[in-house]
């Protein structure tokens, strides 16, 4: 195997990394990659009885959980839930982010998906990748880290159901079979219990997991798997272009059809 790689996975919410690439996340971690996941918010408003301190403490923790099963890092930058804003701030906190865990391989949310605070989440993410690089870029954080030394590789996730505002089909650029790793996708969803029990109760079934399995299931079929995940990568100047995780996941990117 190649020199392993930090791979970092951002997106605003304790779950979303689950729902929506953790299966690409266990064969990279399978590999010997360096896994770190990072939610902007500890999901504070994901509770209809628990006031914010109470559901944040414990979504912290399921998310921490969800994160070993595949021997990964966890933090929370600690934004609020509907509160995630691109100002500043929230780029110089992004940034920091990026400098601190300097991975060579991002994941993080759509440009466009069905509520903001993903899609603000995935231009601080963005703007975070391009600003990490810059000497003369100062965050103004505690025991700011350096510079990095280059941008890396950005990649967006399925928005939900895969379409976009209009309900017009998002195309993906390729997709990862995870058909060996859809069970460790599955129970790492299933730690964030506080969420399950909700929808549970809310459905009468376990929805959680069923809604996880019937998508995986539906972008596997799209390129003949079992189960898959979709991607796009952002090609824009000055991105990479080439997709490294064809290299790192040999057999395992299928191109769109």
């Amino acid at each position: 195997m190649s020199q392993p790689l930090r791979i970092l996975a951002i997106h605003a919410h304790p779950d979303d990394v689950e729902f929506q690439c953790a299966g690409t996340l266990a064969l990279l971690a399978q590999q010997g990659h360096s896994i770190t996941i990072v939610t902007m918010t500890p999901g504070d408003c994901g509770s209809q009885e628990l006031g914010p301190e109470a559901i944040a403490a414990i979504r912290r923790q399921e998310a921490r959980h969800s994160a070993e099963l595949i021997g990964a890092e966890y933090a929370c930058l600690e934004f609020r839930d509907l509160s995630i804003v691109i100002d500043n701030d929230a780029k110089r906190r992004v940034t920091e982010a990026v400098r601190r865990f300097r991975p060579d391989v991002v994941f993080t949310a759509p440009p466009v998906d069905y509520m903001d605070d993903h899609e603000a989440t995935s231009r601080l993410v963005r703007d975070a990748c391009f600003n990490a690089s810059c000497p003369n870029y100062s965050t103004r954080q505690w025991d700011p880290a350096p510079a990095t030394e280059k941008i890396p590789y950005l990649f967006y996730v399925d928005p939900l159901e895969g379409i976009d505002h209009w309900g017009q089909p998002v195309p993906p650029h390729f997709y990862v079979d995870i058909s060996d790793t859809f069970e460790t996708k599955q129970r790492m969803l299933a730690c964030h219990e506080s969420q399950r029990a909700w929808l549970r109760a809310q459905h009468g079934v376990d929805e959680y997991l069923e809604s996880q399995r019937r998508w995986s299931a539906k972008r596997g079929e799209e390129v003949g798997v079992q189960y898959a995940e979709a991607f796009r990568q952002h090609r824009g100047h000055p991105y990479p272009h080439d997709n490294i995780l064809e290299r790192l996941l040999p057999g395992r990117v299928k191109p769109a059809p």
